[in-house]
């Protein structure tokens, strides 16, 4: 499933640099894996996941092939994006495509890095973007909200009245400041108001941007991040985007040096593709054989046939069963002979719901 996630943020906060960051850790990743870059500002990037490389150990001759995420690189956005200032429509346009955001706020301090609004302070930076935000989704809402006070009023259609009651939940909540990701919504509302586009309502990963003196601990503003992220019950990841770049461009043998010279345990950007990765709320599961061990994603609760469509569309129509082995089993059993010989293997049907990290055979006829 193509699954893209936007990298917004004022201008000159390190946005792009962290999306070349990105590229480069995607070409260094795996030389299995064909990077591509399918415009200057969008490209394809492997998730990293260890548990693929542990089950390419199971077939020696075998690819090995990552799960996939589209990374976006959006333009930097000014006040009064909503009503076209800047890039604001280009900006606007290109956050509804993607299906979450990284939000990049600036917290470190260089003259020789221009500020729009004059010194670094995060969290004014993330109210002007959440600002626009909200003024572009009430924008949405009033247009939509109009026609179907028309029709709830002229039909008396029960449907319309529950697309206005919704609708009017987030008018309001969005005329006091705030953005839907944090509206308790039912399923159902939830979904109606994805199908309109609304930009607040996709979830956020913060990144904290710092400079290379202060790591690997951070600084007074992202711990001013840190802080505002907990309040929201939202992810956040402290990095250095320049260092990231840097190191992803370094012969492999010298990265652990690099590291080792300012405090750092390990790469961040791995980290960062794993945290968006759940913010989709998505899982991993795998197929291995001698010819290729694959990593796939769907969505949590995906039934087996449905994610057996994921592979092709023609086993998903002839879905017979799935034979499933967990990850973990398929490990400490030394296979999938081991685990059948120890009952670890599960005959599931159609209905079943795809686990994390399940090794699935999928049964099918065409």
């Amino acid at each position: 499933m193509p699954i893209a996630c936007g990298i917004i943020g004022l201008p000159n906060v390190g946005k792009s640099t962290l999306f070349n960051a990105l590229c480069g850790s995607a070409l260094a990743a795996s030389a299995n894996y064909p990077f591509c870059t399918i415009e200057p500002n969008k490209a394809i990037v492997p998730v990293p996941d260890p548990r693929l490389e542990m089950l390419g150990k199971f077939f020696p001759t075998a690819v090995q092939t990552p799960t996939t995420l589209t990374v976006v690189d959006i333009a930097g956005l000014v006040r009064g994006a909503h009503a076209g200032q800047g890039l604001g429509n280009q900006f606007l346009s290109h956050i509804r495509e993607v299906h979450a955001i990284l939000h990049v706020l600036r917290c470190f301090e260089d003259p020789n890095v221009i500020h729009v609004e004059g010194s670094p302070d995060p969290i004014r930076d993330k109210e002007i973007v959440d600002l626009e935000l909200q003024l572009k989704d009430i924008e949405t809402v009033d247009k939509v909200l109009a026609r179907t006070e028309r029709e709830a009023r002229l039909a008396g259609d029960a449907e319309a009245q529950k697309k206005l009651s919704v609708l009017q939940k987030a008018q309001s909540y969005l005329s006091e400041g705030r953005n839907l990701r944090t509206l308790s919504l039912e399923p159902e509302e939830q979904a109606y108001l994805r199908s309109l586009g609304l930009l607040t309502l996709k979830p956020v990963l913060y990144v904290a941007n710092i400079d290379e003196s202060s790591l690997p601990g951070g600084n007074k503003l992202s711990q001013k991040v840190a802080q505002m992220a907990a309040e929201e019950e939202a992810p956040v990841l402290t990095l250095c985007a320049a260092i990231e770049a840097q190191l992803v461009a370094l012969p492999a043998e010298e990265r652990a040096e690099f590291l080792k010279l300012y405090g750092i345990e390990s790469p961040a950007l791995p980290q960062l593709i794993r945290m968006a990765y759940r913010l989709l709320g998505l899982v991993t599961f795998f197929t291995a054989g001698p010819k290729e061990v694959r990593a796939w994603t769907v969505k949590q609760n995906t039934p087996a046939s449905r994610a057996a469509g994921e592979i092709h569309s023609d086993i998903e129509r002839g879905f017979i069963r799935a034979e499933v082995i967990s990850y973990a089993d398929y490990i400490a059993f030394d296979g999938e002979d081991g685990a059948k010989a120890a009952g670890k293997m599960r005959l599931e049907g159609k209905d079943y719901l795809i686990q994390d990290g399940d090794v699935v055979y999928f049964r099918f006829a065409v």
